[in-house]
């Protein structure tokens, strides 16, 4: 873990915790898409939150700040990688109330503890998007 935050934020992307009563409850970065440089001002965001603290707004908290910190860097495209849709409702819940369109499902694409698992792709604009060049 430590190696991939410092690497990220070597790469200008964004690295977040939250943290309550002095203890990190949560964290959220956003690294590269797509290692080809076509791709380098789309990012893929990842937020995790202990499980003691679910419901109670930390992803909600890093996602949004996850955002604003990526377009003030310049990024144009925020995509969302969620693995496991069956066990995952709430981090697409999550997503959708933060601007996420749903863009598509790709079926049987991991396997975990016995099982197939689908991903759900969903996709958010940033700052200017794709109106204008970087």
């Amino acid at each position: 873990m430590g190696h991939r935050m410092q690497h990220l934020l070597a790469g200008n992307f964004p690295y977040l915790t939250a943290e309550v009563a002095g203890v990190v409850c949560g964290y959220a970065y956003a690294g590269p898409y797509r290692a080809r440089p076509a791709y380098r001002w789309t990012v893929e965001d990842s937020v995790y939150v202990t499980p003691d603290m679910h419901g109670r707004g930390v992803g909600r908290a890093l996602l949004k700040a996850l955002i604003e910190t990526s377009e003030a860097r310049g990024f144009r495209q925020m995509i969302a990688v969620i693995g496991d849709s069956t066990k995952q409702a709430s981090s697409v819940g999550l997503h959708a109330a933060l601007g996420f369109q749903h863009v598509g499902i790709l079926q049987d694409v991991g396997f975990k503890h016995g099982r197939w698992l689908d991903s759900v792709l969903m996709q958010r604009a940033l700052g200017d998007a794709g109106s204008t060049s970087p």
